[in-house]
C-alpha cells in the first residue's frame, strides 16, 4: 500500500526527476497511467531511464488510487505517481541545527532563508517553495504548530509547488524565536515583512538573509517581529490593502536575488 499518492504533470515529473538523482529510492516508487499523451509520454521515458515501474492501467483505476485525496488532487490527469515505505517521507527535510553549523562559517557567500511564521494554507506554502526554488533560496522553515508543513505527504503543496517541494531544503522547527536567534548569532540580517516598513526599493539586503512571512490574517507574531533588525514593505497602488503572502514572498525573493545578482 503507498503512503504517498501524487497526481499532476509537475508533482510527478518532478519526483521522476528526484528518483534519476537518488537511485536508492526508485524501487519504492511506481506510476500508473492511462492514455500517454505527449505530456504523459516524456515523464514515462524519463521514468524508464530511471528505473521505475510503470503500469498502464484503466481510468477507473486511477480514480480509485485517488478516491481519498482532495478535490483538486483527484483530478489526476492520467498519470499517478504512488510511494511506498522511507520514500515516501519528505528526502529534503533537513536538521536546523546540522545546517546551520554547516553554513555559519561561510560569511563570503550568499544566503537566504525563508521562515515561515503560522502559514497555514498548503497553497500558499507550495506556492512560496516554487519561488524559493526559483529565486535560490537556500532554506525554508517552518514551526511545528500552526503550519502545513507535512511538505511530502500534503499533495496540495507538491501540485502547488509545481515539484519544488522535491528540491527545496524545509526545516521543521519547535520554536521559531530559538531559531531567529541562532542565525542571527551567526550573521544572519533578520528582516520581517510588514506594512509600513521601510520600502524594499529603498533597503539593501545583507549576504546572509533571514525573510520572515507572517499569516495572512495576524502577520509576524509579536516576539518575532521584535527580533527582526528590519522590517520591509512592498509598495503597492491598488484598492486593497496587501498582497497575497506567497505572492508578497515571490517578490521579496525576486529582490533579494536580484540585487545578489547585480552585486556579483
Amino acid at each position: 500500500m503507498a503512503e504517498l499518492i501524487l497526481t499532476g504533470f509537475h508533482a510527478v515529473e518532478e519526483k521522476v526527476r528526484n528518483a534519476e538523482i537518488n537511485k536508492d529510492s526508485v524501487s519504492s516508487m511506481q506510476i500508473f497511467y492511462s492514455k500517454p499523451g505527449p505530456r504523459i509520454k516524456k515523464i514515462l521515458e524519463q521514468a524508464k531511464k530511471a528505473g521505475i515501474r510503470i503500469s498502464q492501467v484503466q481510468d477507473t483505476v486511477l480514480d480509485d488510487l485517488t478516491k481519498n485525496l482532495g478535490t483538486a488532487e483527484r483530478d489526476h490527469r492520467g498519470i499517478v505517481i504512488c510511494i511506498s515505505g522511507v520514500d515516501a517521507r519528505q528526502t529534503n527535510v533537513v536538521d536546523f541545527e546540522n545546517w546551520l553549523s554547516e553554513h555559519s562559517d561561510k560569511d563570503d557567500e550568499r544566503c537566504t532563508v525563508v521562515i515561515l511564521d503560522s502559514v497555514t494554507d498548503p497553497h500558499n506554502v507550495g506556492a512560496i517553495l516554487r519561488s524559493a526554488d526559483q529565486f535560490g533560496a537556500s532554506l525554508v522553515i517552518l514551526p511545528e504548530r500552526h503550519s502545513a508543513n507535512k511538505v511530502n505527504e500534503n499533495d496540495v503543496i507538491q501540485r502547488s509547488s509545481a515539484g519544488a517541494a522535491s528540491w527545496v531544503p524545509v526545516s521543521v522547527v519547535t520554536n521559531l524565536s530559538r531559531c531567529v536567534e541562532k542565525l542571527k548569532e551567526s550573521g544572519f540580517w533578520v528582516y520581517g515583512a510588514d506594512a509600513g516598513g521601510v520600502s524594499v526599493a529603498d533597503d539593501m539586503f545583507a549576504k546572509k538573509t533571514v525573510l520572515v512571512m507572517g499569516s495572512e490574517g495576524t502577520g509576524i507574531s509579536r516576539l518575532l517581529k521584535q527580533q527582526c533588525d528590519s522590517i520591509v514593505s512592498i509598495p503597492t497602488c491598488g484598492k486593497i490593502d496587501s498582497l497575497n503572502v506567497s505572492v508578497a514572498t515571490g517578490v521579496l525573493l525576486y529582490e533579494i536575488y536580484r540585487q545578489s545578482v547585480n552585486c556579483t
